[in-house]
C-alpha cells in the first residue's frame, strides 16, 4: 500500500503527517509531496521540532506533486477541500483514490490547520491534530485490508 500526503508547500502540514505515519506503521509506503513545492526545501524548523519533541524522525526534502505520484499512491490524503479540488482538477482520473485526510479518518468535512509561519506552539497544535488524525487513518485502512 502507498500513501501520499499533499499539503500546499510540502514543508510543514504534509511532511508531519508523513513522519507521522512512518512512525507508526512499518508497512505501508509512505510519501508526501506540495501542489505549489518548491524542489528541495526542507521541512521547516518549527515542523522539525514538533516533530522531535514528540520522539517522531524526520528526514525530508520537499517535492511537488506529479503524475508519477498520483500514479504510484494508493490513497491521496490532502490536508484541505481546496487541495484535493486542485489535484482532481489536475489529475481526475485520481478521484477514486483521493481524500482529505480528515473526510478518510474522521468522516469530517473540516481541513487541517496550516501552521506555516506560525510560532512554535501553532505547530505543536498542528502535530496534535495530525497525530490524533493519522492514528484514525492508520486504524481505518486496517479495517479496509
Amino acid at each position: 500500500m502507498n500513501l501520499l500526503f499533499v499539503c500546499t508547500g510540502n514543508t510543514c502540514r504534509s511532511p508531519m503527517a508523513e513522519a507521522i505515519a512512518k512512525h507508526l506503521s512499518n508497512d505501508i509506503h509512505i510519501k508526501s509531496a506540495g501542489v505549489y513545492a518548491v524542489e528541495g526545501s526542507a521541512a521547516s524548523i518549527h515542523t522539525v521540532e514538533a516533530l522531535s519533541e514528540q520522539g517522531v524522525p524526520i528526514n525530508h526534502s520537499s517535492q511537488g506533486l506529479t503524475k508519477n505520484l498520483v500514479d504510484w499512491a494508493t490513497y491521496i490524503f490532502t490536508m484541505t477541500q481546496s487541495h484535493k479540488d486542485m489535484i482532481v482538477r489536475q489529475y481526475p482520473e485520481s478521484l477514486p483514490k483521493i481524500y482529505t485526510i480528515k473526510e478518510f479518518a474522521q468522516n469530517s468535512q473540516s481541513d487541517v490547520m496550516d501552521p506555516y509561519g506560525g510560532p512554535i506552539e501553532v505547530y505543536r497544535q498542528t502535530f496534535n491534530e495530525l497525530n490524533e488524525v493519522v492514528q484514525a487513518l492508520l486504524k481505518e485502512l486496517e479495517k479496509n485490508r
